[in-house]
């Protein structure tokens, strides 16, 4: 028997937000933002330890849709544009601050941080896919696939055709950006409902990660809670989510991130200085963040002190070797039970980075500590590790070695508030969802009427749907809508997602396409090029 194992799954996803007809667009940022501050710094950090020959293994999710922008030319380029931008502030703010040290060396920590994200995407010519295929092409990264447009499943599943549409133009797109087939499936929001295990053994899918109470509430009981994976009786495993592990990590109250030695997210220059200085010649005039932050979160209550990213550095390293000792008495206990335990621990991979500016840090230490655990952390050869005492995995690598396990059924789930659906489904969003089930209903019943008649037009309108409502049925705009941060925009993607869709679907239904419509539709959405609208056949 081991000493035990432990999974760590980051979930990389983003909403597809492109908007070509404009020159600039204010949540485009977001997109931006992860790539500096997220992507670009796990990238780097998986390639120090590669390169540092560090034995591990993480497990990563890149939805379609964030797959999709990181594969767009035109996004690729406004990037560029944007990194320039914030080198171009941070050298103006070394300027503005050169009487004051400490603000000085923290513009001068920032223009270099810019830099080397700038380096980096360029080294990669800008395809950070890529480096993550290379990374699981040398055995450490294990990619997961997840739903097309990040759908949340159990509430669409008033149409059984739109769900496996979901799933299986997921895999599509998986297949497309990683060229192999997916062994895991991201079920976005970890929301699950009885049924869809057996869309995921249509799909060929091995395995998905769901809520604790998901398989804690599975008849029968597993028999070793949430600490095995359990068969579905469709076939494809159920992993269960660690909320103790998990809560350390991602809690701004209760874990790591909320240390006052760490970043202030919220205080931001893009906030605190003139936009005309901030933003000179932008079109806009917006307030936003710029990632130019010299706070440290200092406390609850009084002013807030310099940030000083050596002691924050400080904090992480002791936070990593927390962590690791964590672990450790968890899987000792677990392994007195005379089983072979694993801890799943999954996490939004924005967390590191953006929210989180210290986390890939932390996660970096974490996984060289664990990697040494009896030995010098100096030491660098794979010679001299020891027996450690748990293995960093996958679920695939798991499963691999322990192919027997219990058969349950799981329990409806998800990793939202209170465990279920409520932030998606409230007074601020549930309008939404009588409009996306008639559209639905609308795609199915077009996709049977030509299933064996569509010219070229004819596929090239169903194709266009399909891409139309799957956008619509994205969880992120009834998840903006219910937080309230980005409401407006959220309400106005459902709504033109879904005024186009029905222009197509009544121009298809009476013969009458207008191609210059359906050419502007082309040119706004244009993620999944090959999508299969014959999915939708059920």
């Amino acid at each position: 028997m081991s000493n035990g194992h432990l999974a760590l799954v980051l979930h990389a996803h983003l909403p597809f937000v492109r908007h070509p007809e404009h020159e600039e667009f204010f949540e485009e940022d977001w997109f931006f933002e992860a790539i500096t501050e997220s992507y670009l710094p796990l990238l780097a950090m998986m390639q120090r330890l590669a390169r540092d020959q560090v034995p591990f293994k993480l497990t990563m999710t890149f939805t379609p849709t964030l797959c999709s922008m990181l594969q767009d030319q035109m996004l690729r380029e406004r990037y560029l544009r944007y990194i320039e931008r914030l080198i171009d502030l941070a050298t103006r703010e070394i300027e503005r601050n050169r009487d004051v040290e400490q603000l000085r060396a923290l513009a001068e920590f920032y223009r270099e941080n810019f830099s080397n994200c700038r380096e980096r995407f360029l080294e990669w010519n800008g395809d950070l896919l890529a480096g993550f295929r290379q990374l699981r092409d040398e055995g450490c990264l294990e990619i997961m696939a997840s739903a097309a447009t990040h759908g949340l499943l159990p509430l669409l599943a008033q149409s059984p055709e739109a769900v496996r549409a979901q799933v299986l133009i997921g895999c599509d797109a998986y297949r497309a950006a990683f060229g192999a087939d997916p062994a895991g499936f991201w079920l976005p929001e970890c929301a699950y409902t009885p049924g869809l295990e057996t869309i995921m053994q249509e799909a060929n899918l091995r395995w998905f990660i769901i809520d604790a109470h998901g398989l804690m509430f599975g008849h029968p009981r597993p028999r070793r809670a949430i600490f095995a994976p359990c068969y579905t009786p469709a076939g494809p495993a159920a992993f269960a989510r660690d909320r103790d592990s998990s809560r350390q990590v991602w809690s701004a109250t209760e874990g790591y991130p909320g240390d006052p030695a760490y970043r202030e997210f919220y205080r931001d220059v893009g906030f605190d200085l003139p936009p005309a200085y901030v933003q000179p010649g932008s079109i806009s005039g917006i307030r936003k963040f710029t990632g130019i932050k010299y706070h440290r979160i200092t406390g609850r209550d009084g002013a807030k002190e310099f940030y000083d990213p050596e002691v924050a550095a400080t904090a992480a390293e002791a936070h990593a070797a927390h962590f690791l000792a964590a672990r450790q008495q968890q899987l000792s206990e677990l392994r007195a039970l005379d089983f072979d335990p694993i801890v799943v621990a999954p996490f939004d991979a924005e967390l590191f980075g953006h929210w989180w500016f210290e986390g890939p840090r932390f996660l970096e230490s974490f996984i060289r500590k664990a990697a040494y655990q009896h030995q010098d952390l100096r030491l660098t050869s794979k010679d001299d590790y020891g027996q450690p005492d748990f293995q960093l995995t996958t679920p695939t690598e798991f499963l691999a070695s322990h192919p027997t396990q219990q058969t349950i059924a799981p329990a409806a789930s998800s990793w939202g508030e209170n465990g279920y659906l409520g932030v998606w489904l409230d007074e601020t969003n549930s309008w939404i969802y009588p409009h996306l089930h008639a559209a639905a209903r609308r795609m199915t019943e077009a996709a049977r009427a030509h299933a064996s008649d569509a010219d070229a037009l004819t596929d090239r309108a169903l194709k266009q749907l399909a891409r139309e409502l799957l956008l619509a049925q994205s969880s992120d705009w009834a998840f903006l809508m219910k937080t309230g941060t980005a409401r407006h925009y959220a309400t106005k993607r459902v709504t033109d997602h879904l005024l186009r869709f029905n222009r197509l679907f009544d121009e298809l239904t009476n013969g009458q396409i207008d191609e210059g419509f359906l050419s502007n539709c082309e040119w706004r959405d244009n993620l999944f090029p090959d999508v299969n609208w014959r999915y939708y056949l059920g």
